[in-house]
């Protein structure tokens, strides 16, 4: 394999998410919509992968691949289960994860709202109540309070975008859509609210609305942050598909483009750095997108490691800003095929940074088999599968593929030191 050359300063890591892994997230929105009927989600969160107990465990196995940073997100949830009552413990709990971070070498890498919220907040009308920013402000100024000082990026949301991607997309069927519609307005009249929506559980005909919603509570979680600590790296993390055209589809891309990403690559001018997430390539024609020959991951498009760095390029060419990968994996079952996609996406990514484009770290979607949201526990992305009885992790072959990677990094800048 040839030597990745990258910054000694590059951040190496794994992303995870506190819902999605911790398990028994009780307070949530999400946690109320999954147990809600009809349900959108396929299966219940339950325990997840009994993260809130394992997470030395999962420490220890990214500092065992090699990593120098973990992504992770404190569960407003936890912390604030009922309206202005703070929980101590929870506090506690994700101090310790920070500090178990650094004491392993890894950069904590905070994401302060990963989709979930607490079911207070989406029975009182969600991101889109007049006082969502300020109670957002005031989940961040806790969180920093406690241990900003130790953190070395802060993620304000995780994705805000992602329904407008879906949308452009059609990635959710009719069928899917309109018992998105049937849970949600059940879950309004089981919390008595006038409306009830999660982040990532979104009507289609408000994605504007919540747009400016979601723009609104990121300037105020970034002025919050700040305030606390001026230095301290912040941004947004988007879904961002790499959008390319044949002849005659360059409208349609840059059409998506403006539609899906460029708002908040905009909006990323007056932050530290953007967050990318990318998992595809969508190729387009004159007629609509192209069906390209090859592999097909999970979510149904051609597996392409290049589509990381055109999503890296294309973030930076209208940001301006540096870009942290805060997330990139591929959806399959077939472990031999992430296995030679990492190594592969990320020369891609490496021979991005040579022509200029200023990358500061990947973070690799995502340590273990997890919570899939509306697929549960079906899709696999984890460089580590779980027990979904006894919560062993065990290392796919795709885990030492990565630890691969980061360790020809090292070794040539140390080659290249001597």
């Amino acid at each position: 394999m040839t030597p990745v050359t990258l910054p000694e300063t590059f951040l190496w890591g794994v992303a995870t998410s506190g819902h999605q892994t911790e398990g028994d997230n009780s307070a949530s929105d999400t946690w109320f919509l999954e147990r809600t009927t009809p349900s959108l989600f396929r299966e219940p969160s339950g325990p997840a992968c009994r993260s809130h107990r394992l997470w030395e465990t999962d420490l220890d196995l990214a500092a065992g691949l090699g990593l120098n940073a973990f992504r992770f997100s404190v569960e407003w949830a936890r912390v604030e289960p009922e309206r202005a009552v703070v929980s101590a413990e929870a506090l506690d709990h994700y101090e310790r994860v920070v500090d178990g971070c650094l004491e392993r070498g890894l950069a904590p890498l905070v994401t302060f709202s990963h989709f979930t919220a607490p079911h207070w907040f989406a029975a009182a009308g969600s991101w889109t109540a007049a006082d969502a920013p300020a109670l957002f402000a005031e989940q961040c100024d806790r969180v920093m309070a406690r241990f900003g000082d130790r953190i070395a990026y802060g993620v304000t949301l995780n994705e805000p975008n992602l329904e407008q991607l879906l949308q452009a997309g059609a990635k959710l069927p009719a069928e899917a859509e309109h018992l998105k519609a049937q849970m949600l307005a059940a879950a309004a009249r089981a919390a008595d609210s006038d409306t009830y929506t999660s982040a990532n559980v979104i009507p289609g005909d408000r994605l504007e609305e919540f747009q400016a919603a979601f723009t609104l509570a990121h300037r105020a979680a970034r002025d919050a942050i700040k305030a606390r600590r001026g230095d301290l790296p912040v941004g947004v993390s988007i879904a961002i598909a790499d959008e390319v055209a044949i002849p005659g589809g360059e409208a349609r891309r840059d059409a998506k483009r403006a539609a899906v990403y460029d708002h908040w690559l905009r909006e990323a001018r007056h932050d530290d750095f953007i967050g990318v997430q990318n998992y595809e390539r969508i190729v387009h024609g004159p007629d609509g997108e192209v069906v390209v020959d090859g592999d097909l991951n999970g979510m149904g498009t051609a597996i392409e490691p290049a589509s990381l760095a055109g999503a890296v390029r294309y973030a930076h060419e209208v940001s301006g800003v540096p870009v942290l990968v805060t997330e990139h994996g591929i959806q399959t079952s077939d472990d031999t095929q992430r296995a030679a996609f990492v190594p592969a996406a990320v020369r891609e990514l490496a021979a991005q940074v040579r022509a200029g484009t200023p990358v500061l770290g990947y973070c690799h979607w995502t340590l273990m088999d997890n919570f899939e949201w509306i697929f549960g526990y079906g899709a696999q992305l984890g460089l580590h599968e779980v027990d979904r009885t006894t919560f062993r992790r065990r290392p796919k072959p795709s885990a030492r593929a990565y630890a691969d990677v980061v360790r020809s990094h090292r070794g040539a800048l140390a080659a290249g030191r001597s």
